[in-house]
C-alpha cells in the first residue's frame, strides 16, 4: 500500500522528525561511550537493523541481501533482525553468526506461526516476534507473497511467548493500548513503527514514544523504534524521546545494494561515530544517560 500525497505517512514522519532539534551542552562533557546492554548481551551501539524479507543477490554476488547485512551486523556487533522467509533462509542467516530476531509474519496457517518460531530457536536465534501490522491489508485481511494472513488476539500472542524461553518482540506497535497489551502478555521488546506508512496518516514513531514510554515504565519492555532512521541524530532523538534503541531500514539498502555486508558496516559505523558525536556535544557519557532535556520542537 503506497501513499504519495499529503496523508503519506513516511512524509509526515520525516517533517516531524526535521520538527525535533537538539541543545547543545559542552562544558564537563567528555567522549561518550555507546555501548549498550539489551537483554544480557553486550552492543556496541543502539542501532539495530531491520526485519527485512524477500532480499535477492545483489550485482551478482553469493550471499543474498539478508544475509550481507547480517554478516554486517555481526561483525559491528549490533542486534539483528529478519522478516517474513522460509525456515532454510532463516538458516543461512543464524548460520552467519550474527545474534539475529527472527520476526514471523501472522500467518492464517497458525501451525506455520509456530513452527517457525520452535525451528528459529532450534537454530540459534536470539529472539522471536511477531508483525502485527501486517494482519490487515484493502481487501480484509493482508495477502504477502502469496500467504494469507489473520487476527491476532492478546490471548494468542501470550501462547507464543509461553511457548519460549527466548525474547518475545511485537513489531508494528504505534498506540499506547497496544504497548500495555504488549507488556501484559509478556513480551520483553517492541518495535514502534508504521511500516513504511503502512496507514495514511499514521503518527509518526517519535510522536508517539514519549506515552508508550511513560505506559511502560517500571514495565520491564524495551522499546525500539523505526521508520526513517537515517543518521545518527535520527537515533539520537529516537533515545531521548523515550527508545532504548532504534532499527534503520531502507536507508542502508544503497550501501547495501553497492557494497553488500562492506558497504553495510561502513553505513552503520558512521551512524554510531554521529551518535558518539552528539552524545559528547550534549553531555551524554552513556547512552542510559541520555534524556528529553536537550531536546526542543521548532514552532
Amino acid at each position: 500500500m503506497a501513499y504519495t500525497r499529503e496523508f503519506d505517512a513516511n512524509i509526515i514522519t520525516q517533517k516531524y522528525m526535521d520538527s525535533i532539534l537538539i541543545e547543545p551542552r559542552y562544558i564537563d562533557s567528555k567522549v561518550a561511550d555507546t555501548t549498550i546492554d539489551f537483554f544480557g548481551e553486550a552492543f556496541s551501539m543502539p542501532v539495530m537493523t531491520p526485519a527485512f524479507s524477500h532480499l535477492g543477490n545483489y550485482n551478482g554476488r553469493t550471499h543474498n541481501g539478508l544475509e550481507e547485512y547480517s554478516m554486517a551486523a555481526k561483525e559491528v556487533n549490533i542486534l539483528n533482525f529478519c522478516g517474513m522467509m522460509e525456515n532454510d533462509q532463516f538458516k543461512r542467516i543464524a548460520d552467519t553468526g550474527a545474534k539475529t530476531v527472527r520476526i514471523v509474519k501472522p500467518y492464517a496457517d497458525n501451525g506455520k506461526v509456530r513452527d517457525q518460531f520452535q525451528f528459529a530457536k532450534e537454530v540459534g536465534a536470539f529472539g522471536i516476534g511477531m508483525d502485527i501490522d501486517h494482519i490487515f491489508g484493502e481487501n480484509g485481511y493482508d495477502l504477502v507473497v502469496g500467504e494469507d494472513m489473520t487476527f491476532q488476539t492478546a490471548d494468542m500472542l501470550r501462547s507464543y511467548v509461553e511457548m519460549t524461553d527466548l525474547p518475545f518482540v511485537v513489531k508494528g506497535v504505534l498506540s499506547v493500548a497496544d504497548a500495555v497489551k504488549c507488556a501484559d502478555i509478556g513480551a520483553k521488546a517492541i518495535i514502534v513503527s508504521h511500516h513504511h506508512g503502512r496507514i495514511p496518516y499514521a503518527i509518526p514513531p517519535m510522536m508517539a514514544l514519549p506515552k508508550i514510554k511513560e505506559a511502560l515504565k517500571g514495565r520491564n519492555v524495551k522499546i525500539i523504534v523505526d521508520c526513517g532512521i537515517e543518521s545518527g541524530a535520527d537515533v539520537f532523538k529516537a533515545l531521548a524521546l523515550g527508545a532504548d534503541a532504534a532499527a534503520v531500514g531502507r536507508s542502508m539498502l544503497p550501501s547495501l545494494e553497492s557494497e553488500g555486508t562492506e558497504g553495510v558496516k561502513k553505513f552503520i559505523e558512521g551512524l554510531g561515530r554521529d551518535l558518539r558525536y552528539l552524545m559528547s556535544s550534549t553531555g551524554f557519557s552513556k547512552v542510559s544517560d541520555i534524556d528529553d532535556s536537550v531536546i526542543h520542537f521548532m514552532k
